[in-house]
């Protein structure tokens, strides 16, 4: 590679941080209320919490905002170091994808709090980097989201099964590694969900 393609090699890894920081439900919900999504429902920035908030329309910009910032650093990873038989090559993709998915959890641009909960820029991540593994995803969120009608167990259950899945799809253990880190950081920031679980507080998607 030329001295520039080594300089986009190392210096990706930093943007795709500091793309995954831009806090998308934050500015949505500052455009449509006018007002911090912080102070508002649960706290957080996510989808979730822009839907119930302020609407389908925000929480739908809000979700795309949020997987595209996990999936374009993938695919610049991808354009600048090719598939290939090394192990390197995939451990270069899933670092892209760590520091995307980090930068969402821990905002460079909110001093490394209020950050999401993960799961779209997964999402995102996925899709660059198996998508036969997030078409499956998508299927076990969808199943678990209407057997238990809570968004936060959908998703831990679905990225609870993400090892197996990704497994199956690309046989690649760096992907497999990339996908229990995902799962364990996901499942910390659902902390506050699962106490609320065992209360009997947490929201649901839709009312009986």
């Amino acid at each position: 590679m030329a001295l520039e393609q080594w300089f986009m090699v190392i210096i990706l890894p930093l943007g795709a941080y500091a793309l995954g920081s831009i806090p998308s439900g934050l500015m949505v919900t500052r455009v449509f209320l006018r007002s911090d999504i912080r102070q508002q429902g649960s706290g957080n920035i996510g989808a979730t919490n822009v839907r119930r908030t302020a609407g389908n329309l925000p929480a739908l910009l809000t979700l795309a905002g949020d997987v595209l910032k996990g999936a374009l650093p993938v695919w610049l990873a991808q354009a600048l170091v090719p598939a290939g038989p090394s192990v390197w090559i995939g451990a270069y993709w899933s670092l892209a994808a760590l520091c995307a998915f980090g930068g969402h959890l821990y905002p460079l641009y909110l001093k490394g709090r209020g950050g999401g909960k993960g799961v779209a820029t997964t999402a995102g991540i996925l899709l660059a980097l198996a998508p036969a593994a997030l078409v499956v995803a998508l299927l076990v969120f969808v199943a678990a989201a209407c057997t238990f009608n809570r968004a936060s167990v959908a998703s831990l259950v679905a990225t609870g099964t993400l090892p197996l899945i990704v497994w199956k799809s690309t046989q690649s253990p760096v992907f497999c590694v990339w996908a229990i880190l995902t799962f364990v950081l996901i499942a910390v920031r659902h902390r506050d969900n699962l106490m609320r679980l065992v209360r009997g507080g947490e929201p649901r998607i839709w009312n009986d």
